[in-house]
Parts: C-alpha cells; sequence; structure tokens
C-alpha cells in the first residue's frame, strides 16, 4: 500500500512521463510538417518573393546579375524584368518544365547561350526579350517555341541569320514593328569606295517586318555579297600567279645573260707548237 505522499508522488512522475511524451511527439509532429511544407512549398531564391497559391516568382527590380539559382520546377510565371543580367546560359531554364510566362525584359542581356532557351516546354505562352542589348539571335538558341515573342527595342543587327529567325517565331503582333534594324548587312555595290566602311547599311533605323514584307531579302543579299567575295579572291589570286611567272621567267632571263657574259668574258685558248707545225706541214 502506498501513503497519500508516494500517490502524489507516482502521479507526479507519471504525468512527467506523459508530459515528457507529448513533447517528444509534438517535435516528431513539426518535423514532419516540416518536412511536407518543403515538399508542397519549396524554398524560394534569394532576392525573390514566390506565391505559392500562383507559382508565380517575383524577382523584379531585386539588382540581379544572372538568372538565380533554385527556382521551384513547379514555377508557372517567373518575373525578371528591370535588372542588370547580361546573358542566359544554357541550363537557365532546365527544370521549368511547366513554366507558361518569362519576363525578361529591361535589362542588358546581349547574348543567348547555344540552346538558352531550348529546354523551356511546350506550354510556354508567354517570351519577352524587350527592351534589352540583343544584337544577334539564331534558330538554334530558340529552340522549336511557339511562345508568342517580344523582341522590340533591342539593337538588332539585320541579316539572313535573323531573317530566319524571324520567319520562324510567334512574334507579338502588337509590337512587332517594333524591331528595328540598328544596323545591317550591306548588300553588292551599296554605298561608294568613299563612305565610311564602319557604316550601319542602308535599311538602318527601318522596321524589320516592314523590309521583309516589302521583299527586301537579307540571305540573298548575304549570298551575292559572298559570291563576289569569292569572284574578287579568285580574281586577286590569279593575279598573283601570273605575277609569279613572269617574275621567275625574267630572273631566268637575266640569269642566263649572266651566264653567257661570263662565258664570252673567259680567255680563248692558246695553241700549242706541235699543233702550229703539224698545220704547217699540212699546208
Amino acid at each position: 500500500m502506498c501513503t497519500g505522499w508516494c500517490e502524489a508522488r507516482c502521479n507526479s512522475l507519471s504525468g512527467g512521463r506523459r508530459k515528457g511524451l507529448d513533447l517528444h511527439s509534438w517535435l516528431r509532429v513539426s518535423l514532419l510538417f516540416l518536412a511536407l511544407w518543403g515538399q508542397v512549398f519549396p524554398q524560394c531564391p534569394d532576392s525573390c518573393h514566390c506565391a505559392w497559391d500562383t507559382a508565380t516568382v517575383l524577382c523584379s527590380d531585386a539588382g540581379l546579375r544572372e538568372i538565380p539559382e533554385g527556382i521551384p520546377p513547379e514555377t508557372v510565371s517567373l518575373h525578371l524584368e528591370r535588372n542588370y543580367i547580361r546573358n542566359i546560359p544554357e541550363s537557365a531554364f532546365n527544370n521549368l518544365v511547366r513554366l507558361r510566362d518569362l519576363y525578361l525584359s529591361h535589362n542588358r542581356i546581349d547574348s543567348l547561350a547555344s540552346g538558352a532557351l531550348q529546354h523551356l516546354g511546350p506550354e510556354l505562352r508567354l517570351l519577352d526579350l524587350s527592351h534589352n542589348q540583343l544584337r544577334h539571335a539564331s534558330k538554334e538558341e530558340f529552340g522549336s517555341t511557339r511562345a508568342k515573342t517580344r523582341l522590340y527595342h533591342n539593337p538588332w543587327h539585320c541579316d539572313c541569320t535573323l531573317q530566319e529567325l524571324m520567319e520562324t517565331l510567334n512574334l507579338e503582333p502588337e509590337t512587332v514593328n517594333g524591331i528595328i534594324c540598328e544596323s545591317s548587312v550591306r548588300g553588292v555595290g551599296e554605298g561608294s569606295r568613299w563612305e565610311d566602311p564602319g557604316s550601319l547599311g542602308e535599311h538602318a533605323g527601318q522596321p524589320l517586318v516592314k523590309l521583309l514584307d516589302s521583299g527586301v531579302n537579307f540571305c540573298s543579299l548575304q549570298r551575292k555579297t559572298t559570291d563576289v567575295a569569292m569572284l574578287v579572291t579568285m580574281f586577286v589570286w590569279f593575279f598573283m600567279v601570273i605575277v609569279y611567272v613572269v617574275y621567275y621567267v625574267r630572273q631566268n632571263q637575266a640569269e642566263a645573260r649572266r651566264h653567257l657574259e661570263y662565258l664570252k668574258s673567259l680567255p680563248s685558248p692558246r695553241k700549242t707548237p706541235t699543233e702550229t707545225d703539224t698545220l704547217s706541214t699540212g699546208f
């Protein structure tokens, strides 16, 4: 039998055990909840804000100089506008297969790695690269995306490669006239011999789409320029061969004259007395 004091002691010990068990269970539940929370709500990249209910990652005006790491794979809308990003590496958007809207406007992007946008999934609806520093781009960099694309307000150099890209992209109709040629490939016979070789070209300052609609074909201009360059190269090579042959012949003639003069300058051999007597007896 346990006295009243013993009963109180037993109750306090059992209560302590229960409290210890409750605390331990609470810690286990908390850890499990945090693990599930991490799976359901991934960590947001530094300098960004994430709206998990809409799967939107907001990194605008964050002073970023490169594409941030750790963008959640479930991201549907990614805002990277108004930063200082200069280039897009090939692996920047590898895991974003659910991405629908990608905003990259008002940066300093001047180059795209080969295949930089190829990994974007087929669900991409909008690709905004306006207000950047892009001068050159090709089909290989954009891949097979059919997203509505914004490319206006970039210092484009209009050539055959850019023309082929424009023919494959789904350009946004409202902004397509803002794709202006800051410079263009020079056609055959364009300009004069006194013109500055660094001039921007005949089509500088004109909308690219209007030029293409009017019948300008930068690919044919480039091919003609290449053909003329090949003809000029062949002519120069042929002229150099002729000059070398003429030089070689003249050198041989000069050597022959010098050799002949040397032979003439040699003294003629004198006849011996025996030869003279033999000749005299013969007569």
